[in-house]
């Protein structure tokens, strides 16, 4: 497999948000098939890392399921946004400014204190299950414009995740994936219980 034309036709599977955001970087030393750095806040470029000789392994409706599902997780991570983390953290941080000209240590302490306690909630809910559920569920969307059926699209990248975990060999899946695969059975009619639901 040609790395620079596999990434051409990934980019073109791509939704526009995620060739805006992402980057493809083939890396053939890593052993996982295909990686994502956590982003951190206002970091421009969240590159995907794919080890192309294990890639090569999967099939291309398995590549194109993994690859929406990893753009989707990395799109939906959002340090910015309203709630009321965010709120913490810029009372927090602008608390903190005010107690260290006023050279109170103590407020200058409480103060980083809830800066970092609301951003290691943010960090929590950007790596929650829920959050790869619903990475899932986006990709399975993004599919069905690029031709897929709801089914084929969830039975695909559910096939993908198995296919992986053999391929970097590893004796079984995490608890994580489980619970994905579980819930992609339920959407591609293969199960009853959808674990996204409870």
């Amino acid at each position: 497999m040609e790395p620079n034309i596999e990434i051409r036709r990934l980019l073109d599977v791509m939704p526009a948000s995620g060739r805006m955001m992402t980057k493809i970087v083939s890396k053939p030393e890593q052993k996982r098939v295909i990686d994502a750095d956590f982003p951190l806040p206002f970091s421009q470029e969240r590159p995907i890392y794919i080890n192309f000789d294990l890639w090569r392994r999967l099939t291309k409706p398995q590549r194109d399921l993994l690859l929406l599902q990893m753009v989707c997780w990395l799109t939906g991570v959002k340090w910015l946004q309203p709630h009321i983390y965010q709120g913490v953290i810029l009372v927090g941080f602008a608390g903190g400014i005010v107690e260290a000209v006023q050279a109170d240590i103590v407020g200058v302490v409480i103060a980083g204190g809830l800066t970092a306690l609301a951003a290691m909630r943010i960090w929590r809910i950007n790596k929650s299950q829920e959050s790869e559920l619903n990475a899932d569920t986006t990709a399975i969307k993004i599919a069905q414009r690029r031709g897929y059926s709801e089914t084929e699209a969830a039975q695909q990248l559910l096939t993908a995740i198995e296919t992986v975990g053999k391929i970097e060999g590893r004796s079984g899946l995490n608890f994580s994936e489980l619970i994905r695969c579980q819930n992609l059975k339920a959407i591609a009619g293969l199960s009853t219980v959808s674990l996204k639901s409870l």
